[in-house]
């Protein structure tokens, strides 16, 4: 098997576990999503540090922190993932599967805006045209149901952002993941502990079985990230922008199928403008498609000067 082939296995495998967590999180749903994000954070830092420790890796962690702008880039990332955990636990707990999805369309188009906007990258007239039509698709929702869609447009910037932060200091994935759940793990066993005396916890009165759901959420966390950081490595970034729309594709159908959220003509209408914007921004941001661009566009000049 070549190395491409390895890294589009590892980029399925990440998405397919991402697009069916909508299952993995309405298995949990008679707690509190704090509590569950809590717990998430509890788990994923035992088991990325237990990794970590296995790997004789934990001296990079000091190395990293030695430096005080990745310090600052470690905490800022945390919580930036770790609102996007709640906002997406809450939304799939709330029978808002379908509008977390959207979300999950967005932000592709979202992180490509942020380039062009902070990182002053470059952007042709399909790109500008693609984030026009995504734009339209929301507008098309806030239209007809008077409600700006938050869950989306949330999940969308939460992880844009967070995607921002991460290119600014490029770590490696499984000890950048160990910082941000370190940065957050003291709000997390501090929630834990007040909801344990307050009399409010859910871990007094859940199975054995829900709670080695709650534990096993470290794994499912750590997992799929370590994949797509692999699958990273052996894909172009052309291939991997198709792949990621495995996740919201999945949990769309779970929302319409299995969890029988209600899916009108006017979410068709905003989808379909959606996707047109992904299709018009992935099959340009394509390395062939700039290629063939160059020679139309030094045509066209030549036309002008003649």
């Amino acid at each position: 098997m070549s190395e491409e082939q390895k890294g589009v296995l590892y980029a399925i495998g990440a998405y397919l576990i991402w697009g069916t967590l909508a299952i993995y999180w309405k298995l949990l749903k008679d707690i509190p999503s704090g509590e569950i994000l809590a717990h998430r954070i509890f788990w994923s830092f035992l088991f990325v540090f237990v990794l970590l420790m296995i790997g004789k890796r934990m001296a990079h962690i000091k190395e990293v922190l030695a430096v005080r702008k990745n310090a600052y880039t470690v905490l800022i990332s945390g919580f930036l993932i770790s609102f996007n955990w709640f906002i997406y636990i809450w939304a799939v707990n709330h029978d808002q599967v379908i509008q977390a999805s959207l979300g999950y369309y967005i932000n592709p188009l979202l992180s490509f805006a942020l380039g062009v906007v902070v990182l002053k990258e470059g952007m042709n007239r399909w790109q500008f045209i693609s984030i026009l039509l995504a734009a339209i698709g929301v507008l098309v929702l806030i239209i007809e149901y008077g409600t700006i869609p938050w869950i989306a447009l949330s999940l969308a910037a939460s992880f844009a952002f967070y995607g921002l932060v991460k290119k600014l200091v490029q770590l490696d994935s499984l000890i950048t993941l160990g910082l941000e759940t370190l940065m957050v793990f003291p709000f997390a066993v501090a929630y834990m502990i007040y909801l344990q005396m307050n009399g409010t916890s859910s871990l007094g009165q859940i199975s054995i079985p829900t709670f080695i759901l709650l534990a096993s959420s470290g794994f499912l966390t750590a997992i799929p990230l370590f994949w797509f950081a692999q699958g990273a490595k052996r894909l172009p970034y052309t291939t991997i922008s198709f792949i990621q729309y495995i996740s919201p594709s999945i949990s769309l159908i779970l929302g319409i199928f299995l969890f029988k959220e209600s899916f009108t003509w006017v979410h068709l209408v905003s989808f379909g403008f959606i996707w047109l914007a992904l299709l018009v921004y992935s099959i340009t941001s394509n390395r062939s498609f700039k290629q063939k661009q160059i020679p139309n566009d030094g045509a066209s000049k030549i036309q002008k000067l003649s």
